[in-house]
């Protein structure tokens, strides 16, 4: 799924030059659940926007899916996040006056979906997150944990081949960042690709491999999940 080979990014800030990628070269393979750790200005976030086509690298080489992203230009930078990316983020993102449904209807809309497609689409999606009931409901009547579920649904509702999520859980309490983990593992035991950024070791946990990044290089990559085989096995979408 993802193919990266000595990326670099390089900022100029003022007069200083500052190194936010210093050779990096991962590889990760579809249907992987995947958290990127390290501390603030470790590298993590601006390889979490590379990998999301977001931005490119100063050097190096990235494939996506077997495409070269490198060498794209932004108006297909912006296809192929639509056509092969779902991102979920911390503040979820959600339009304030807007129904969950249109809310998750939007990226369709960027697609050229039709309208009745797209509506059956959305519904198909919160249904996914179990939140059909709450399709007519704004954001500002839903609780945190649901918005960020409307949050993924509107990033599965293109049926992407991978899920981006950055910090997900980071603006919900404990017990609430675990239902949207639970969720998060479900999807990726129904064999959906997902990259989380996370500075939480608990989250990092829900996840069977973890690359933690300082001063723009891979630190530690490791594989194996600390929760056990039986407890993955048990996880529904709820």
């Amino acid at each position: 799924m993802i193919e990266a080979r000595d990326l670099t990014k390089v900022y100029a800030m003022g007069d200083q030059t500052v190194h936010a990628l210093r050779g990096v070269s991962l590889d990760i393979a579809a249907g992987e659940f995947v958290a990127i750790m390290g501390a603030s200005g470790s590298g993590k976030s601006t390889l979490m926007n590379i990998l999301g086509c977001l931005d490119l690298p100063t050097s190096g080489h990235y494939l996506l899916a077997g495409e070269p992203v490198d060498a794209m230009a932004p108006s297909q930078l912006a296809s192929i996040r639509n056509r092969r990316i779902g991102f979920v983020f911390q503040q979820f993102n959600l339009l304030p006056r807007t129904s969950a449904l249109e809310n998750v209807e939007l990226p369709m809309v960027y697609a050229g979906v039709r309208a009745a497609e797209r509506r059956v689409r959305a519904r198909e999606a919160l249904e996914r997150v179990g939140l059909g009931e709450r399709a007519g409901h704004t954001p500002a009547e839903l609780s945190g944990g649901q918005q960020q579920r409307v949050a993924i649904a509107r990033a599965l509702v293109n049926r992407p081949q991978l899920i981006l999520a950055d910090e997900p859980t980071g603006a919900l309490d404990s017990q609430t960042s675990e239902e949207i983990m639970r969720l998060l593992a479900a999807l990726n035991a129904q064999g959906m690709t997902v990259v989380l950024v996370t500075h939480e070791s608990d989250i990092a946990g829900w996840a069977r491999r973890r690359i933690v990044f300082r001063d723009g290089q891979v630190l530690e990559d490791r594989t194996g999940r600390s929760g056990s085989d039986s407890d993955l096995s048990q996880l529904q979408p709820a």
